[in-house]
């Protein structure tokens, strides 16, 4: 496997975090075989609750499993013809009654990498308290999670299962995002993302593999920035989150990361910008959306040095190569939508805090060796909710 760290020894603490990242490709072809052996169930569970009109659907999940929903959100919501929020766990278990505040038949969609994280079984037992009529997808990656465990013979809940590798033994979320965020567009989107998965793996392959993915990444990096900013709109906007969030999480909060949709960033976070600032723009396949990507990405252009600012994008005009700093390709994915072109445009974002982290002198694998942010998350209180 070709790294942005280059040749890495047992010393430099990433190893797992580099086979998280290598491994993709392939698990997004067993969840893809996963979902198609499950389809019976799935539809039997689903296409009741889909067939409602009235129907709410909430994906929620904490930290990379949130964005997860933020990355869905726009393309199910389109998909299914039904009213569909993101709301994470972290917000829903704080504020239950206003997360929840209409009582209408709900499919609480909640993704989870280990199931163990306080909020995550809290979020469905606050979900059956608060409403009436609830369902409940889980999508974890931890058959031994408490969250698959009580909910595997519930009647109105389904639990699907990721391939046991994608449960990431790393500090921070790569293949267990990926795999969770595939399983979920195939078992809700049905046949319209029929043979995605394998244009997705083709093309994150190419990523992985390529030697230009070491020259490119290195380039962006080589001034030593002191910030990064990632910029997305609809779905890759929550890709932009997720982007950010690795950067903050695997340099252990040393290098500043920023997101925001592309027009959005006008309104106040572009004050972020210094001249120790990087910027990638994730470019829409959206004709329309793609304008408004372009117009940032030029202005951007215009505000920081040289090598500074780069697209990525399933553009052909952008390269197969990746030579040049300013377009990272996608290649292959012309045309795919944007939810699905997220899963293989955030390789590169692993790869940059990758980076990034082993330049600081970090272990991603560990990037907090003194315990103030834990793999699964501590130091939460649950409190009862009076009636």
């Amino acid at each position: 496997m070709t790294t942005p760290s280059g040749t890495l020894s047992s010393d430099d603490g990433a190893a797992h975090t580099v086979r998280e990242i290598a491994q993709q490709p392939a698990l997004w072809r067993e969840v893809d075989k996963i979902v198609a052996g499950s389809r019976d169930s799935l539809d039997a569970f689903l296409r009741p609750l889909l067939s409602r009109d009235d129907l709410r659907v909430v994906l929620t999940g904490a930290g990379t499993s949130a964005f997860a929903g933020q990355v869905l959100q726009p393309a199910l919501a389109r998909r299914l013809g039904r009213r569909v929020d993101a709301v994470p766990t972290t917000d829903l278990v704080a504020d239950p009654r206003g997360c929840l505040a209409e009582d209408v038949p709900t499919l609480l969609v909640s993704f989870a990498r280990s199931g163990d994280s306080p909020e995550s079984v809290a979020a469905t037992v606050l979900a059956d308290q608060v409403l009436s009529e609830v369902h409940h997808l889980v999508v974890t990656c931890n058959e031994q999670g408490r969250l698959a465990r009580e909910h595997a013979e519930l009647p109105k809940s389904h639990v699907l299962l990721m391939p046991a590798g994608s449960n990431d033994r790393g500090f921070a979320m790569t293949s267990s995002f990926t795999c969770m965020t595939l399983a979920a567009l195939l078992a809700l989107g049905g046949s319209a993302y029929d043979g995605v998965a394998e244009r997705l793996a083709r093309a994150a392959e190419s990523i992985i593999e390529s030697s230009a993915v070491d020259r490119t990444v290195g380039a962006l990096l080589e001034s030593a920035p002191e910030r990064i900013v990632f910029l997305g709109s609809g779905p890759l906007k929550g890709l932009a989150e997720e982007s950010a969030l690795k950067v903050l999480e695997l340099t252990g909060g040393t290098l500043m990361a920023v997101a925001e949709s592309s027009l959005g960033f006008r309104h106040g976070p572009k004050a972020v910008l210094n001249d120790r600032s990087v910027a990638v723009v994730y470019m829409s396949n959206d004709p329309y959306t793609r304008k408004y990507d372009q117009d940032i990405h030029a202005e951007l252009c215009g505000n920081l040095p040289a090598g500074s600012v780069v697209k990525v994008s399933a553009d052909s005009g952008a390269g197969t190569e990746g030579t040049g700093v300013d377009a990272w390709p996608l290649p292959g994915l012309d045309g795919v939508e944007d939810v699905a072109l997220a899963l293989s445009a955030v390789v590169y974002a692993q790869f940059i805090a990758l980076r990034a982290s082993l330049a600081r002198g970090l272990r991603p694998d560990n990037p907090f060796p003194s315990g103030q942010i834990n793999r699964v998350v501590q130091g939460v209180t649950l409190h009862s909710l009076p009636h």
